[in-house]
Order: structure tokens, then sequence, then C-alpha cells
């Protein structure tokens, strides 16, 4: 076998491995304009604790969705979109327009309410 036939097997696999990594598992960073501490009481205000779990907001225990810990941590947002603070605040505003039939219903969430509530989630390290 050629030395260039050889390589092509190597040369595959190598793409193959690469592709299945994904996305990298870093901190998707701050959100523009996002305030933390109101996200955080925005999430009883909207209804979101009705059905998630999430950490540092008082009566989010629910399991109907899944639950929010370690949020920033994660690779991607309702297996769909890469984890990051726009894309974050895409799905809460849109989760229909995202993946039509979700669970997850439209609230109406404002932009500036988005962003809060995603400047919240991305501090659940």
């Amino acid at each position: 076998m050629s030395p260039a036939a050889m390589r092509l097997p190597a040369a595959c696999a190598l793409v193959f491995a690469l592709a299945a990594c994904g996305p990298a598992l870093t901190t998707p960073g701050p959100v523009p304009y996002g305030r933390p501490e109101r996200g955080q009481a925005l999430i009883n205000q909207y209804g979101c604790a009705s059905c998630h779990t999430v950490p540092g907001v008082r009566e989010a225990d629910a399991l109907v969705g899944p639950p929010l810990n370690s949020f920033a941590r994660r690779g991607y947002i309702a297996g769909e979109l890469v984890n990051n603070a726009g894309n974050l605040v895409r799905w809460i505003r849109h989760p229909q327009a995202v993946e039509p039939g979700t669970a997850m219903p439209d609230l109406g969430v404002t932009e500036q309410d988005a962003r809060d509530i995603a400047a919240y989630l991305l501090t659940l390290e």
C-alpha cells in the first residue's frame, strides 16, 4: 500500500473524531446588558419555578422541566442550541420558534427580562 493510501484512513478517522467532539465545554460568558440579580427575581415572576428547579431561587424545586443547576457548564440548550448568551436569550424568549412543540411555553418574556434571566442562569456553575 502506498504512503498516501495509508494516510487516507488516518485522516478520515481524525475528521470523524473531531466532528464528534462538539463545542468546547467552556463557560458561555456574561450576558451583555444582563443583570443577574434581577434575573433571579424574574424567574418566579414568569413562573419558571413551576416547572424547573433553580438553585438560589426560593421555592423553585419543581420537576416538570429539567433542573437548571450548573447551567453555565452545559454544552447545549434544550439539546438544540450551543449554550451561549445570545442563544439562551433566544430560547427564553421564543422556545417554540427554536423547537416547535417543546413543552417549554412562550411566556412573552421581554428582551431585557430574557437578558436578565440568562445572566442569572449563566452564573450557575
